[in-house]
């Protein structure tokens, strides 16, 4: 596919990364000479100099011919201008904008049509969704979900303690009581899809399959704590913790941002007069002692800054902070530091990646189209959910019979409503939804990718 990005920042730059890796042709424009010039030293793409906005500098992109344009500049009126711009030179265009601010909430739900777009994406809304999620089950490290929230894919790391070492995945049930299925286990940075002789060990980080309604019998039956979250601790006050503050708020959850700039603090004390703003430098030891970091349940560091956030993550961990969750813009950091008290790793641009990959691939194959992606275990493996359609082969075959690629497992099925962890009896039909996972390098773009049946 023809693909323009508009904005060569750091959603822009992993958004080149990930598209090249899905093996299309793309063009980058940025009103930054620097920037293109060092976009151009690591990739391998068309760059274009000037104002995304504006009818020549797209004409210079050749936007006639583009079959979609992601507007991700760091001003939302200019990727909203752009996106109206290119529908008006090419009809067929699809158009993803990137808008941040809450202000234009509305607008977006009114206006959709008019501004000709195809998707809007908000990184820092997400990213708080996704930390408020992992929040309300402290005891996972991070939780996906398909299914329209019926089923979810957990993950946990196996102490040295827990019931789950040197266990056969085969006796799992016998332990959790519920069904769920490992669906790839990450031991030292290698990602493995295992079978049920699969031993775990101390040190694994696995990713577990099962109804959102067990998640809770699971925790309990693992012998997992179950504390629950009535304190967290901001450290960066940017529009991320708004998001997420918002979010929590409204749970009865008790809010501390603590922000550096005086003008900023003044404002989210005036959005938020139910969260205690503290202006201070978040990483100061003697400032988070004395804002009770110690008593707090959940520490959540959401600095510009990965390194900062990174740091003040490790200190609350020492600290005994039972939830601590740590932003990052660098994506390398996540596996590099996953061992060392930075609790669960969210990146923002990831999930904004994320979501649009999913839409590029629904937009090169409607038949059995992808639903939802999510990157898991440090982006080594995808999960991926399928709608299943008439295009779709081995419908109404049981699973032990269905030829599947070698790295890919079917972890659930949906079937009118009701959500089946599978075993081989099992069997997927027209109009279900199938969340598959894979370690392969090379994109799924349609569910039939997944069989093996021409000896691929």
């Amino acid at each position: 596919m023809n693909i323009i990005i508009a904005g060569d920042g750091k959603v822009g730059l992993a958004l080149t990364s990930q598209l090249l890796r899905e093996e299309h042709d793309l063009v980058v424009i940025d009103s930054n000479p620097n920037v293109l010039r060092a976009n151009l030293d690591q990739f391998d793409v068309m760059t274009v100099h000037g104002n995304a906005a504006t009818m020549a500098t797209l004409r210079s992109a050749n936007v006639e011919e583009a079959d979609l344009l992601i507007a991700a500049t760091s001003a939302d009126e200019i990727n909203l201008l752009c996106c109206l711009t290119a529908k008006r030179m090419n009809r067929h265009i699809h158009t993803i904008a990137r808008v941040r601010s809450p202000e234009y909430a509305e607008q977006l739900i009114a206006m959709r049509e008019d501004l000709g777009l195809s998707m809007t994406i908000n990184p820092e809304q997400s990213a708080a969704m996704d930390i408020f999620r992992s929040l309300q089950f402290p005891s996972f490290l991070r939780r996906e979900t398909f299914g329209k929230g019926r089923v979810e894919i957990v993950e946990l790391q196996v102490k040295p303690d827990s019931v789950l070492c040197d266990i056969p995945l085969s006796s799992l049930y016998k332990i959790a009581k519920v069904k769920v299925l490992v669906c790839a286990v990450d031991r030292d940075g290698t990602v493995t899809i295992p079978d049920g002789s699969y031993v775990l060990r101390p040190g694994d980080h696995i990713y577990v399959t099962a109804k959102a309604v067990n998640l809770a019998q699971l925790i309990k039956n693992l012998g997992i704590s179950t504390r629950k979250i009535r304190q967290v601790m901001l450290v960066g006050g940017g529009r991320l913790a708004y998001y997420l503050a918002e979010r929590l708020i409204s749970a009865k959850i008790n809010v501390k941002i603590i922000e550096s700039n005086p003008v900023r603090a003044r404002s989210l004390a005036e959005q938020l007069p139910k969260a205690a703003v503290i202006e201070g430098d978040g990483s100061s030891k003697v400032l988070l002692d004395s804002e009770g970091i110690r008593q707090t349940d959940a520490v959540v560091t959401l600095t510009g800054i990965d390194e900062e956030n990174i740091v003040v993550s490790m200190y609350a961990a020492s600290n005994k902070v039972s939830k601590v969750v740590t932003k990052v813009n660098r994506l390398e950091y996540s596996g590099m530091f996953a061992n060392l008290g930075i609790g669960s790793v969210v990146s923002p641009k990831e999930l904004c990646g994320s979501n649009i990959v999913r839409y590029v691939r629904a937009m090169q194959n409607q038949k059995g189209s992808m639903l939802a992606l999510h990157r898991i275990a440090d982006g080594k493996a995808e999960a991926m959910e399928f709608l299943v359609d008439d295009s779709v082969r081995w419908r109404s075959t049981p699973l032990k019979d269905v030829p599947l690629r070698r790295g890919v497992l079917i972890a659930c099925i949906t079937h009118l409503n009701q959500t089946i962890i599978p075993d081989g009896n099992n069997e997927f039909r027209k109009g279900d939804s199938v969340v598959v996972v894979t370690t392969l390098e090379n994109p799924f773009r349609q569910m039939n990718d997944i069989f093996n049946d021409k000896g691929i």
